[in-house]
């Protein structure tokens, strides 16, 4: 018998018949492309149609092959189809179901690539007819809404977030997708939370369901009552908001172990030793080859539940063991083909801590030290765009926990202490720290240890400015917090003040090439008032008087670059330019440091004079400054624990909006052919009841 091959929705013996036969359903989808009513020849024509393996690229290729005109002569028929489709998710046979689920995605995505301006008809009119449209719509979003909320199959569930994401992401700018008007009116936010919320359907759905809600909540935040947005807000129940949490840490997780297979996988290699042999030369390149997609998609996940919700930041401490040491699950896992930027799913989902083994010698973790690494990881290399707009947001999401009070308390809890491996840039003057190493720390000493790194790594010709502020601004909240509670906090605070000098210096080196494109006087006038937050409240916050002692040391051992920084500013705050003012309010901001070094240098020189010593050692100078406290006399500056609060709409809004439009594109990109497949439906669904 000659075998039958299948292409493009034809059939083709290979014996020596030349005509090719096609399958029923392409017959039957170019009946629909007629301007005849298909039912009128045969009255079970849509019954018929659902029992059909849906042949998405024919259908979906043949509706962008016409141009805006020829639609509309069928629109008649496709308005048929759509609203046959939604009748079929009624059906009690799933494979119906399935298949109408398949048809609805090539319909909304094949009649989008028509929704050009040139052809001017609108995409809701195409697809379903005004007069309908809202009946209809309603019908759809409540059939998803009961597949999604149903006991049945889990595979049904998958296809109808798969339709939903599909139905989100058909614009580019998801703001001007008129459709989503009715997912605003008939709300799926209870489905969302209810596959969140269950073991099961979090482990299989958990990722797409987090990905929807994040799109969703961005839909026109700005310019209208948002539903999702408000009903995000108030979420309590703990069931729910710690079922998202795990979501978040395990697609981090997962990007995080990605991350660290190529890095040790690079370093076994022998272009390591070649870098170890001619110094940093081919650091760069060797970076490029360990660099894994950043996951955009679950970061904005994550930066919406922290920023609407403030049930949400206790979730960040939920304590639960590292994820990349845990065992495999028994139950199967579905695997998931790779995709690209931004919507890479996890392989697998943490469930609730009854069903993660307990083990003591396993490393405990939790949300927040999961994404505090995936930052370390994504902020080193910030000339890769996407690189760029991940490490924008996790500071951004950084500086709304370092705003909330619930979230400082946790951060400098001295009963809460953990070992936080960040991943530190490779760099010649310096070895890598050994992980074993680690002393357990309030986690607020990790969020200082990955500004110090991010401050130490990126002085460069590409300098990131805005980087740079949101990196100073998380450091000032954070010493706002401890300065108002009293926390005294031990950590090695000469690595920030020696990171917060070598910073001023690079400025000042790069003054001319830097100026051109940023005003340098914002971020210096911010590193110093940091240095006078230490100085003015040191003594409530610091961990002990020789930690105060100590920041006298640096400033007058580093006090050449304090003397050229007051020289530049003052330089420029005497001449007539666009720097005079914010040169001279630095200038202003330098009259305690500069009290500082006028004070204690004479007496320095003086103590070496008389007991002639050449050079002082670091013991020596603080006997000098423990000495000389007394008669010093500072200025009191006022608003220094003072900051503005961090405001989305009114700084952000570009941002988001081209960060959202990226996610959207490659979401999109995601719903590939292969992901729609019918093979495992089939298998699930092989009899008809």
């Amino acid at each position: 018998m000659a075998q039958a091959e299948k292409k493009g929705g034809l059939l083709r013996k290979s014996s020596a018949s030349k005509k090719p036969l096609k399958e029923k359903v392409v017959l039957m989808y170019d009946e629909i492309f007629t301007m005849e009513d298909p039912s009128k020849c045969n009255p079970r024509f849509w019954e018929e149609l659902f029992l059909m393996k849906v042949n998405l690229e024919y259908l979906e290729g043949k509706l962008e092959a016409l141009d805006g005109e020829e639609l509309m002569k069928i629109k008649d028929n496709i308005n048929c189809l759509f609203q046959h489709c939604i009748q079929a998710l009624g059906e009690e046979h799933p494979i119906r179901v399935v298949n109408a689920l398949q048809t609805l995605c090539a319909l909304i995505r094949g009649v989008h690539q028509k929704n050009k301006s040139t052809s001017g008809f609108d995409i809701i009119n195409m697809l379903v007819g005004f007069d309908k449209a809202e009946l209809c719509m309603k019908n759809l979003m409540e059939s998803l809404d009961s597949l999604l909320c149903a006991e049945g199959s889990e595979s049904l569930k998958s296809l109808c977030l798969k339709l939903l994401l599909c139905l989100v992401t058909v614009t580019d700018n998801i703001s001007q997708n008129t459709i989503l008007e009715y997912v605003m009116i008939n709300s799926i936010f209870e489905a969302i939370l209810q596959i969140l919320s269950s073991p099961l359907s979090r482990r299989e759905h958990g990722y797409d369901a987090v990905v929807l809600l994040a799109l969703l909540v961005n839909y026109r935040k700005y310019e209208s009552v948002n539903p999702y947005i408000v009903k995000l807000s108030i979420v309590d129940d703990e069931a729910t908001l710690n079922g998202m949490g795990l979501v978040i840490a395990q697609a981090l997780s997962e990007y995080n172990r990605q991350y660290k297979d190529k890095e040790e996988e690079h370093q076994s290699g022998f272009l390591s030793a070649l870098t170890n042999m001619v110094g940093s030369m081919f650091i760069a390149d060797a970076d490029e080859k360990i660099s894994v997609q950043t996951n955009e998609a679950i970061l904005l996940a994550l930066y919406e539940a922290v920023h609407l919700n403030r049930n949400f930041i206790t979730v960040l401490a939920q304590s639960h063991p590292e994820m990349g040491l845990m065992t495999t699950p028994t139950s199967p896992i579905p695997t998931t083909p790779v995709t690209p930027l931004g919507t890479t799913p996890p392989s697998s989902d943490v469930i609730s801590s009854a069903e993660l083994p307990l083990d003591a010698d396993v490393q405990t973790s939790n949300l927040l030290i999961t994404f505090l690494k995936y930052s370390s990881i994504v902020m080193q290399d910030t000339k890769d765009e996407h690189r760029l707009h991940s490490g924008k947001l996790c500071l951004i999401i950084l500086t709304c926990i370092a705003e909330d009070q619930y979230a400082n308390a946790f951060l400098h809890d001295d009963n809460m202490n953990f070992r936080v491996n960040l991943h530190r840039m490779p760099m010649r003057h310096r070895k890598k720290a050994a992980d074993k190493n680690l002393p357990c720390r309030p986690l607020v000493c990790a969020v200082l240890d990955l500004m110090v790194e991010f401050i130490v790594t990126h002085m460069m010709k590409e300098f990131p400015m805005d980087l740079y502020i949101r990196c100073i601004q998380i450091v000032h909240k954070l010493l706002c917090y401890q300065k108002k509670c009293r926390v005294r906090l031990h950590y090695t605070w000469r690595e920030l003040w020696s990171a917060l000098i070598n910073l001023l210096k690079f400025l000042m080196s790069n003054e001319t090439v830097l100026l051109a494109k940023h005003n340098i006087f914002t971020l210096a006038l911010m590193v110093v008032n940091l240095f006078n937050m230490f100085i003015t409240y040191g003594d409530t916050f610091l961990p002990t008087p020789s930690s105060y002692d100590e920041l006298y040391y640096e400033i007058i051992r580093m006090h050449q670059n304090f003397d050229n920084l007051y020289s530049m500013v003052l330089r420029l705050s005497t001449n007539a330019g666009q720097w005079k003012e914010p040169a001279s309010k630095v200038t202003h901001a330098l009259v305690n440091i500069r009290a500082i070094i006028n004070h204690f240098n004479p007496k320095i020189e003086s103590y070496a004079a008389v007991n002639h010593i050449s050079q002082l050692s670091e013991d020596q100078v603080l006997e000098v400054v423990r000495s000389n406290y007394d008669t010093l006399t500072l200025k009191l500056q006022d608003g220094l624990d003072q900051y503005e609060r961090y405001s989305e709409q009114h700084k952000e809004a570009a941002f988001f909006k081209e960060l959202v439009r990226s996610i959207s594109i490659n979401v999109r990109k995601n719903l590939a052919f292969n992901t729609l497949s019918q093979e495992l439906l089939l298998k699930e669904f092989s009899t008809i009841s």
